[in-house]
């Protein structure tokens, strides 16, 4: 659905060419010192503008409807609203006739029995990612001293990611990216076994970020290749610090206190002007369908802040319900 956590629970709201998007952060605890400015710096990394971003642009200024008094939280729900302006519908007519191969058009239609918002893709649009980076800003405040670097490692296969994104433009056309995240300074025993498994609820929000496709911890897919001598984290200290970090700070569902290493994989954008052999669904015959209007060609420039975010927001919760077994004493170990 459009909710994730069990704690601190995020729901994400609004239609791309709606009146405004946004989020509902419920379970926060009271007394997080918040104000708009805190998340300007998230915002503007996830804004268009740059080469390869769409030309859509929006002010994202948060709105505050509910949960915040005198620049704290009050423990009730956080609403947080986004306005849209910026929004040109008429580029989506034809997509209601002939979906996008790849995107969530067609798929999205059977599954709202042609009810769903079509413009500018409705719910399945990454504009409702602004209220997940939202969302990701008041999570990194509940983390208190845990340290995030987040960057692309390359796009459309390359490392030169520039003139990458500029053929792909230039060629009517859209390309994927690798992102990086690294979070340093997580607890050791956030997580369960199993099905609360930390990479399990990371895999979850984030492949509920449009456009994911692949999703590795530490030596990821690699460790498929390896042998154990190879793949193993030797211990160098009793708090867990290991020499190599091949499990990617994960061991059994639950945080090891080393560094969380995941690497998440973007696809390329659906929505492109290169022409492309597709079926026509009112007259059932093939034709062409070029996706004029204001794309990115690359999406993961811009996704990259809203992953982190997905990863934030999962950590906080998980945070939140280990501070519920705080009370339990550990067992003297012999």
């Amino acid at each position: 659905m459009n909710t994730i956590g069990s704690v601190f629970r995020v729901s994400l709201f609004g239609e791309s060419h709606g009146p405004a998007v946004g989020a509902v952060l419920d379970g926060l605890p009271p007394g997080i010192p918040l104000e708009a400015a805190d998340f300007e710096t998230d915002l503007a990394r996830r804004r268009s503008g740059a080469a390869g971003t769409t030309p859509r642009r929006e002010s994202d200024i948060p709105e505050f409807l509910s949960g915040l008094w005198q620049g704290h939280s009050t423990g009730s729900p956080l609403v947080i609203l986004f306005r849209n302006a910026d929004t040109r519908s008429s580029d989506y007519e034809r997509f209601l006739r002939v979906p996008r191969p790849g995107h969530a058009d067609f798929s999205g239609s059977v599954r709202y029995k042609g009810w769903n918002d079509p413009r500018g893709s409705g719910h399945f649009s990454g504009r409702i990612t602004a209220g997940l980076v939202a969302a990701g800003v008041v999570a990194k405040k509940m983390l208190g001293d845990a340290s995030f670097a987040t960057r692309l490692l390359e796009a459309g296969g390359r490392k030169d990611i520039e003139a990458a994104v500029r053929e792909a433009s230039e060629a009517g056309d859209s390309i994927g990216g690798l992102v990086e995240i690294r979070v340093r300074g997580l607890s050791a025993g956030l997580g369960e076994p199993f099905f609360g498994s930390v990479e399990g609820l990371l895999g979850q929000a984030l492949f509920s970020v449009p456009g994911v496709r692949g999703l590795e911890f530490g030596d990821g897919f690699a460790a498929a290749g390896m042998r154990g001598s190879e793949h193993n984290d030797p211990f160098v200290a009793k708090d867990g610090r290991t020499a190599k970090n091949g499990a990617g700070g994960v061991n059994g569902g639950i945080t090891n206190g080393n560094e969380l290493l995941l690497r998440i994989a973007v696809k390329p954008a659906s929505s492109i002007a290169r022409a492309q052999r597709t079926l026509d669904f009112s007259t059932g015959e093939e034709t062409s369908l070029s996706a004029e209007g204001r794309h990115d060609a690359c999406i993961a420039l811009r996704a990259a802040v809203v992953l982190e975010a997905a990863v934030a927001v999962v950590l906080a919760d998980l945070a939140l319900v280990a501070s519920s077994r705080d009370s339990v004493p550990a067992r003297e170990k012999p």
